[in-house]
């Protein structure tokens, strides 16, 4: 029996931790990090890194939804970064460090819209959730060394 495989896309900082987080989640098939959000074709990390192009730095996880649900994976996203903090993430500052989902459905932006409903409704943030929500456009896979980096580099995470 094969697997079934959907895709989301999520931006939450520096692109390490969060691939990293997603992998450990069962149901999650694959991860790749990347560039997603931008206007220039194919951009290398140095011209994300200039906050020239628009871009965000993007995990792209692969999941089986029968395993792991879209909702799961937007819970996951909220509780590995600070989603009320504009174009930064710990020491990472600028638009390429942007709290961003990027949707692949009308189902996926409904579910994204609804579960940051419920987090500003929660209390638990003592500041408005400034998360984008956008329709998934071109996802540019960034250099290989950047894949799977805390896991090739033996770190636990890039967070501070």
């Amino acid at each position: 029996m094969s697997e079934k495989r959907e895709t989301a896309t999520f931006g939450a900082g520096c692109f390490w931790s969060p691939e990293a987080e997603f992998r450990q989640l069962p149901g999650v098939v694959d991860a790749e990090v990347g560039y997603a959000g931008g206007s220039t074709e194919d951009p290398t990390y140095r011209q994300v890194c200039s906050g020239r192009t628009g871009h965000a730095e993007v995990v792209r996880v692969h999941y089986d939804p029968d395993r792991v649900s879209y909702g799961e994976l937007l819970d996951r996203f909220w509780a590995m970064h600070d989603p009320t903090q504009r174009n930064r993430q710990g020491p990472d500052i600028g638009t390429q460090y942007r709290s961003a989902i990027f949707t692949h459905s009308a189902e996926q932006e409904e579910a994204a819209k609804a579960s940051k409903e419920a987090l500003e409704r929660s209390g638990r943030l003592s500041r408005p959730v400034v998360t984008e929500i956008e329709p998934a456009g071109e996802f540019w896979r960034a250099e290989e060394y950047h894949q799977r980096y805390l896991e090739k580099n033996g770190l636990a995470s890039c967070r501070i």
